[in-house]
């Protein structure tokens, strides 16, 4: 159980690991994640799925190697096991028909986006894709998107690839020729969802984010995924992990996604040069 059946590399730190767990895969949603942790002595971290199949009975994982532990997660290999693999968590992306829907991505944010505008396609909706990174080595399942949506555009921000500048660019590109949406969800880095809520707020479109905050059990009792909303307390864990995009207090969720900050990038820079645990 939770062995690494595929494992590859999409870009420049970015890890994808198919692994089998044959009922987390027929109960997993969009929307919604898994708490893993690789050793005994590990931390718990969240990752969302980007994948699942009933068939095969997997699920896919996609992350970036930005600490300490999804440097020890990237060092596993096909065979390998994943030691503890906790959900599916969280509640599942509403996926209804809407009619004309955007999905807008940025980095490693296109990944969970995908299942989104997979179950948005499958539930007869027109989806309009936009999909974002740096750079062109940075983008990630372009080749995915173009299979699962009506249209996909993409941006980088230095040009190399698509159209340059960012998302929220091609946002207000969209508005300027006409187009409508019934509803966005857009999945990002905090800076990046924070410009898109700004920016749908202005052209009157009704926007769904998907937060991923400090979190530990995953199950509501740590309270260390709290986020503001409609200044509101919310659990992310289990109150979402999407929301209201115009409703989140962006300002309070950077303040405690910059918590440990500091501690994170020792424990990374120990990692990588042998000092951290395996």
């Amino acid at each position: 159980m939770n062995e690494i059946v595929a494992k590859r590399e999409l870009g420049p730190d970015v890890i994808l690991m198919e692994v089998a767990q044959p009922q987390l895969a027929r109960k997993a949603r969009p929307g919604q994640f898994v708490i893993l942790r690789v050793s005994e002595d590990g931390e718990r971290f969240p990752l969302t799925i980007a994948d699942s199949s009933a068939q095969r009975g997997t699920i896919t994982l996609i992350f970036a190697v930005v600490g300490k532990s999804t440097t020890l997660l990237a060092r596993q290999k096909e065979g390998d096991a994943i030691l503890d693999l906790v959900g599916p968590l969280g509640t599942p992306t509403e996926i209804e028909r809407y009619g004309r829907v955007l999905c807008v991505g940025g980095g490693i944010g296109v990944a969970p986006l995908y299942p989104i505008a997979k179950a948005l396609k499958a539930a007869g909706n027109e989806v309009v894709a936009i999909i974002g990174a740096r750079s062109k080595n940075l983008l990630i399942m372009e080749q995915e998107f173009r299979g699962a949506t009506d249209e996909v555009v993409v941006a980088t921000d230095d040009g190399t690839y698509g159209r340059k500048g960012f998302v929220t660019d091609v946002i207000k590109d969209l508005a300027a020729r006409g187009d409508k949406f019934a509803k966005a969800w857009a999945i990002g880095p905090v800076p990046m969802m924070r410009a898109v809520s700004k920016v749908t707020q202005e052209i009157g479109l009704p926007l769904v984010v998907s937060l991923n905050p400090i979190m530990v059990d995953g199950t509501g009792m740590c309270g260390g995924c709290r986020v503001l909303v409609g200044g509101q307390v919310k659990f992310a864990c289990v109150d979402g992990p999407e929301f209201d995009g115009h409703l989140v207090d962006f300002d309070s969720l950077s303040r405690r996604l910059g918590t440990y900050r500091e501690k994170e990038r020792g424990d990374h820079e120990a990692c990588k040069i042998g000092i951290g645990k395996a």
